[in-house]
């Protein structure tokens, strides 16, 4: 028994060393590289991504290198996406699954226009231009995002995901894009949207959704956030993050965590403030956690421990049985000895 637990020990090893080495040689790096063409509209030539100041209705050809060092052909997608804020407080450039904000007036994707699909010959490099459509009325402030280059993912025919390993290549070079057409200086405007409680990586949190409306990086934030019962001081939970920032016109959650304690129904307040480097703010804001919503998230939470009342019933009533067995065992054994 020892040798099989032994040798069953050995191969699991083996597989979990082959699965990572698979994931290693196929996700960790990309068969093509990215150079941005600095143009002379470049505000800071040092940067290595396009930093323009451009004028109101023009158009403007923006240039990358695509260099394929492999010995096949390799074909890679381009996209465009308006920057974004994610719930750790990182601007994000690439495309992620959330609507645009409210605020953001233009977005990138639909000023700059690429080809879906470039083809580079192996061993070879190629220019790839990008038409900019500078909006015909005057902006304040800038427009931020990144231009996404991303190889075609390949059709496999043995599927592996039906043998129980499923890799996917998500490696992408990003390029950041900003664009400018004056040196006005906005004054930051951060706005707390709303409180509501809701799940991280399957844990509990309070999030509170913060706006900035302004067309202009919001640097150096810290924020500090506490949640008391609503007319209450006692402090339930508290949040403290430094050194974020928030992309222009974008929205985050900033999550609270629970530290793995269950919600509880009723009326809170939650009391934060927001820290740049010139400005801050401070907001009270009221806020309800329904019976509903609070079992819902909790039975989700694996942070939790769940008492399973069936459960413990269930493996109490086996083990009265076993004992009861046993001893029945052994008194007809005592009765076979006397006999």
């Amino acid at each position: 028994m020892k040798k099989i637990l032994k040798i069953s020990t050995i191969m699991l090893m083996m597989l979990l060393s082959l699965v990572l080495f698979m994931q290693n040689t196929q996700a960790s790096e990309l068969n093509f590289a990215v150079e941005p063409v600095i143009p002379d509209n470049q505000r800071d030539k040092t940067k290595s991504y396009f930093d323009l100041h451009v004028q109101p209705n023009t158009e403007q050809i923006i240039e990358v290198n695509l260099r394929n060092d492999t010995d096949t052909e390799v074909t890679v997608e381009p996209s465009v996406h308006s920057a974004t804020t994610n719930l750790n407080g990182v601007v994000e450039y690439g495309k992620v699954d959330e609507k645009k904000d409210k605020t953001l007036k233009y977005d990138l994707n639909d000023l700059v226009k690429v080809d879906k699909e470039i083809k580079i010959p192996s061993q070879s490099s190629i220019k790839v231009p990008m038409k900019i459509q500078i909006p015909e009325e005057k902006f304040d402030g800038i427009l931020a995002g990144g231009i996404t280059f991303k190889e075609k993912e390949k059709e496999n025919k043995n599927d592996s995901s039906q043998n129980g390993l499923s890799i996917e290549n998500k490696y992408a070079y990003v390029v950041a894009l900003v664009l400018n057409e004056s040196d006005t200086e906005l004054k930051s405007d951060l706005q707390l949207k709303k409180v509501f409680p809701d799940q991280v990586n399957s844990r509990n949190v309070i999030n509170a959704t913060i706006q900035n409306t302004q067309a202009k990086y919001v640097n150096q934030l810290k924020i500090e956030a506490k949640v008391t019962k609503k007319n209450s001081d006692k402090i339930l939970y508290t949040s403290k993050k430094e050194q974020m920032q928030m992309a222009p016109n974008s929205t985050f959650n900033y999550p609270i965590s629970l530290d793995s304690k269950p919600l509880k129904s009723g009326q809170y307040t939650l009391k934060m403030s927001a820290y740049s480097k010139d400005d801050e703010w401070h907001w009270d804001e009221n806020f309800t956690i329904k019976n509903s919503v609070a079992k819902k998230l909790n039975k989700k939470d694996v942070s939790i421990e769940h008492h399973n009342a069936v459960l413990y019933t269930l493996i109490l009533v086996i083990l009265l049985i076993v004992i009861m067995l046993i001893i029945l065992f052994k008194k007809n054994k005592n009765r076979k000895k006397q006999n």
